[in-house]
């Protein structure tokens, strides 16, 4: 059964356009309340990233949970990973943020974590929609639910993050300077890196509402790169406006990406025999990063594009590692879901296991070229249906024999086709792209 709102990671969309309204909001959480309450007596977390109309949709869910008898615990501005935890230790029926995640300000958005720290099961999900479509009723007033704060959170989660390295942990030597994208993290990922013994240089943790994501972040990675060089820091940091996604600078100022993190990791805990399995990446993972585990006799398989889809996989399989290119990076041997924080201090424990620079770690991957081309379509029927379309990736791929690959896919989002080739030659493989691309525009016109 197709969902009316909810998306891979939620709900999301531009403030004041209909469903990211506060009229939706407050009916949101009254059906969520309601959907928990058959659970039994119900409490839910509810915390916000940094934007301004964070403050207004936490009304809003607050009246609505309330409406329905549930119990509602604040949290403020806190990492979406965050959320997910709190609603394991304090056995909350679920979790709620407030966030867009890397989108600019004036979008925002709605994820619900299960009080086991996990997505919501599909099943859950589709009542509390069938629930948006009846009128909304009131529980007889001695069952509204009431609300408060957790004025510790940050606190407990500083230290559960700080918990995933093995105690007595010391960075103390290495200077990292961290970039918080004015965002969720501002305030706990400093002090982890700081009560850990690292020499910790801040940017972008002055959060106004307005500049969440803006020109910083794991999206904008050239001023961590110039801060990096500048200091002549070991490493730099960069988070997310809502604390789930994680990209690196080396001691060059050179970007290391989510599929670099990913093998970093993956590598550590193989050699130390704690891996489990194999590792779970996307259908957008580059070549690069399935060759190396491959060297390493480590299994790789690819899920669809989306954090949601990763974990499915890594729960199906029982194995502990998988991330996006973009830098989710999931770790379940220490948390439920992709944790920015948690993953980057796993990356840190790997350095000092080796004794070795993030420079020089990351060339034990070495990433094939990879062209990524986005054709505009009006609708309609797919290109990528079209035979002409289809042939022509079947000889690409016939013709690169094994050592590249071709991704046509429609975006989830915006009308879109995703032309992607990846290969050992550069030249060749945007030629490939650039072909692919120029077939799939003539037969969208």
């Amino acid at each position: 059964m197709s969902k009316k709102y909810f998306g891979t990671d939620g709900i999301r969309g531009r403030v004041g356009e209909y469903p990211i309204t506060p009229d939706f909001m407050l009916k949101l959480g009254w059906a969520a309340g309601m959907a928990f309450r058959k659970m039994g007596a119900c409490k839910v977390l509810v915390g916000k990233d940094t934007r301004i109309s964070g403050y207004m949709f936490e009304s809003a869910l607050e009246a609505g949970l309330t409406s329905a008898g549930a119990d509602v615990m604040l949290l403020g501005p806190m990492p979406t990973p965050a959320i997910a935890y709190l609603s394991r230790t304090f056995q909350a029926e679920a979790g709620i943020v407030i966030s867009a995640s890397h989108n600019p300000h004036d979008d925002n958005g709605i994820k619900f974590f299960s009080g086991k720290g996990t997505k919501l099961p599909d099943e859950l999900e589709l009542m509390i929609e069938e629930l948006l479509d009846t009128p909304m009723t009131v529980v007889e007033s001695s069952k509204i639910g009431k609300v408060s704060r957790i004025n510790d959170a940050s606190g407990r989660y500083i230290e559960f993050c700080k918990s995933s390295v093995p105690s007595g942990t010391s960075f103390s030597g290495l200077k990292i300077v961290i970039d918080c994208a004015h965002g969720a993290t501002y305030k706990v990922a400093p002090s982890v890196f700081r009560e850990l013994g690292a020499e910790v240089v801040v940017l972008s943790a002055q959060p106004n509402g307005l500049n969440i994501n803006d020109n910083c972040g794991s999206t904008h990675m050239g001023p961590l790169q110039a801060a990096v060089l500048a200091e002549h820091a070991d490493l730099g940091i960069a988070f997310d406006g809502d604390g789930d996604r994680v990209q690196m600078v080396d001691h060059t100022g050179a970007v290391v990406d989510g599929d670099e993190l990913l093998f970093i990791i993956a590598r550590d805990l193989h050699e130390r025999g704690k891996l489990q399995g194999g590792v779970v990446g996307t259908l957008m993972s580059n070549l690069g990063l399935e060759l190396a585990l491959a060297d390493l006799g480590i299994p790789f398989v690819r899920a669809n594009v989306g954090d949601r889809y990763v974990i499915a996989e890594l729960l199906e399989r029982n194995w502990l590692v998988g991330g996006e290119n973009s830098g989710h990076v999931v770790c379940f041997n220490h948390t439920t879901t992709g944790d920015a924080i948690i993953a980057a201090l796993q990356v840190l424990m790997a350095l000092k296991t080796r004794n070795e620079g993030l420079a020089q770690t990351r060339q034990a991957l070495r990433k094939c070229p990879q062209v990524l081309i986005n054709v505009r379509f009006g609708g309609g029927e797919s290109p990528l249906e079209h035979p002409a379309v289809k042939e022509a990736s079947a000889r690409v791929t016939q013709a690169m024999a094994g050592r590249g690959r071709v991704l046509l896919r429609k975006s989830g989002t915006e009308p879109l086709v995703r032309v992607m080739v990846e290969g050992e030659d550069e030249a060749q493989v945007r030629g490939y792209a650039e072909e692919l691309a120029k077939l799939v525009t003539e037969v969208s016109a």
